[in-house]
C-alpha cells in the first residue's frame, strides 16, 4: 500500500516499524506539533488507497453534506485547471481576473484512504477565488497538502471548509507564500471528522505583503479537533491578522496552536492573533497557545487567547426579556461567531459563510 504523503511530513509508515528512511508514526506527547493529538487508533492499514475523487467546478451529490453550494463559472482565458494523478493545479495567469468563485469539490468514499494534493498559483497582477471543500461518508482517512501561491500585486482568497464524517481521520499540511504587495484572504472551516491535525502556515514573501487568516470550527461528541498556524514575515513592512473562533459541545475538544515568527530584516511588521473558544458543556475542552518569535527590533506584533463557558449573565439578560433558555443559548453564541462574519464585505462571502455556521450549530445543539 502506498503511504500518505505531505500531513506528517513525508512517508509515512505502518505501525509496527518503518523500513529505512521512512518516518514513523508521530507519538502522542512525544513529537512537537503532536502533545494534544492521540493518533494511537488509527489504523491506515484499514483503509484502501483510491485516486482523487475530485469533482472541479461542479456540485457534490445530494447525499453528501455540502456546506456550500456555488454554481460553476466559466473561465476566462488565462485560467486553467488541470488533474494530475492526486494533484489539481489552478492557475490565474498574469494580469488576469476571476470575476466569480471557483469551487472545487472532494468528496471521501467510506473505507478509503486519500491523498489530494491542491495548488492554486496566482500569477504576478492576477485576482482569484477558490472555494475547496472536503467532503466525506462514513470511515475515511483523508491526507491532503495545499500549495497557495499569490504572486506580486496579486490577491486571492481562498476559502477552505471540511465537513467530513464525524468517523473520519483528516490530516493536512497546507502552505501559503505571498509575494510583494499581494493579498491573500485565506478562509478555514473545520467541522467535521473524528480526529487530526492541520498545519497552516502563511509566509509573507515580499515587502508590502498581506495576509488574512479566518478560522472557525464547531464540534460535538467526541469529536478533536487541531489547528497549528503559523504567520511568518519574511519581508519588511508586511501585515498579518489571524482570527479563530470555535464552541465546542458535549465532550469534544479542540486545539489551536499559533507563531507569529519576524525574520530578520523584517521591520514594520504588524501581526495580531487571536483565538477564542466558547464551551457550551462542561464536558469540553480547548487549548489555544499563542506563541512568538521576533528576530527585528522595530515591530508591533500582539496576540490574545480565551476560553470561556456560555456567560450566564447574558443568559439572565435574555431570558429576563422572555426568551426560552434553548433561543437565549443560541443566539449568545450566533453573536460569539459574529466577529468572524463581519470579518468580510457585506455580500455573497458573507452570506455563505454565515449560512454554514447557522447549519452546523443547529446540528450541535439539536
Amino acid at each position: 500500500m502506498a503511504s500518505p504523503r505531505g500531513a506528517f511530513g513525508g512517508h509515512v509508515a505502518a505501525k509496527g516499524g518503518p523500513p529505512g528512511g521512512i518516518l514513523e508514526f508521530p507519538t502522542f506527547k512525544g513529537r512537537p506539533g503532536w502533545e494534544f493529538t492521540d493518533i494511537s487508533a488509527l489504523d491506515v492499514e484499514s483503509y484502501s488507497p483510491v485516486p482523487a475523487v475530485m469533482a472541479a467546478c461542479g456540485t457534490p451529490s445530494p447525499a453528501t453534506a455540502s456546506l456550500w453550494d456555488l454554481p460553476a463559472p466559466a473561465l476566462p482565458a488565462g485560467v486553467t485547471v488541470t488533474f494530475e494523478d492526486d494533484t489539481t493545479v489552478v492557475t490565474v495567469g498574469r494580469g488576469v481576473t476571476l470575476e466569480a468563485p471557483l469551487p472545487l469539490n472532494v468528496i471521501v468514499p467510506d473505507g478509503t484512504l486519500f491523498n489530494q494534493r491542491t495548488r492554486v498559483v496566482i500569477e504576478d497582477g492576477a485576482h482569484g477565488e477558490v472555494w475547496e471543500q472536503l467532503l466525506s461518508d462514513g470511515d475515511c482517512l483523508l491526507n491532503i497538502a495545499t500549495e497557495l501561491r499569490v504572486g506580486d500585486n496579486a490577491s486571492l482568497r481562498y476559502v477552505s471548509g471540511q465537513n467530513l464524517s464525524e468517523d473520519a481521520w483528516i490530516f493536512g499540511a497546507q502552505h501559503a507564500t505571498v509575494g510583494r504587495d499581494a493579498r491573500l484572504d485565506w478562509v478555514a472551516l473545520g467541522f467535521g471528522s473524528r480526529s487530526g491535525h492541520v498545519l497552516m502556515q502563511t509566509r509573507l514573501a515580499g515587502e508590502g505583503s498581506e495576509a488574512r487568516v479566518t478560522g472557525a470550527y464547531a464540534t460535538h461528541g467526541s469529536q478533536h479537533i487541531d489547528f497549528d498556524t503559523t504567520q511568518e514575515h519574511a519581508a519588511p513592512n508586511t501585515t498579518s491578522d489571524l482570527a479563530f473562533r470555535g464552541v465546542l459541545q458535549d465532550r469534544s475538544s479542540a486545539v489551536w496552536k499559533g507563531n507569529i515568527i519576524v525574520d530578520p530584516g523584517a521591520q514594520k511588521t504588524d501581526a495580531f492573533q487571536d483565538s477564542r473558544n466558547l464551551l457550551i458543556s462542561k464536558r469540553a475542552h480547548a487549548d489555544s497557545i499563542p506563541g512568538l518569535e521576533i528576530q527585528a527590533n522595530d515591530v508591533r506584533c500582539t496576540h490574545a487567547a480565551a476560553v470561556a463557558q456560555v456567560d450566564p449573565e447574558q443568559l439572565f439578560y435574555l431570558r429576563s426579556h422572555g426568551i426560552p433558555e434553548a433561543e437565549a443559548k443560541r443566539l449568545v453564541i450566533e453573536g460569539f461567531l459574529a466577529a468572524l462574519v463581519e470579518r468580510f464585505e457585506a455580500g455573497p462571502v458573507r452570506e455563505v459563510l454565515a449560512a454554514a455556521l447557522e447549519r452546523r450549530l443547529a446540528l450541535i445543539l439539536g
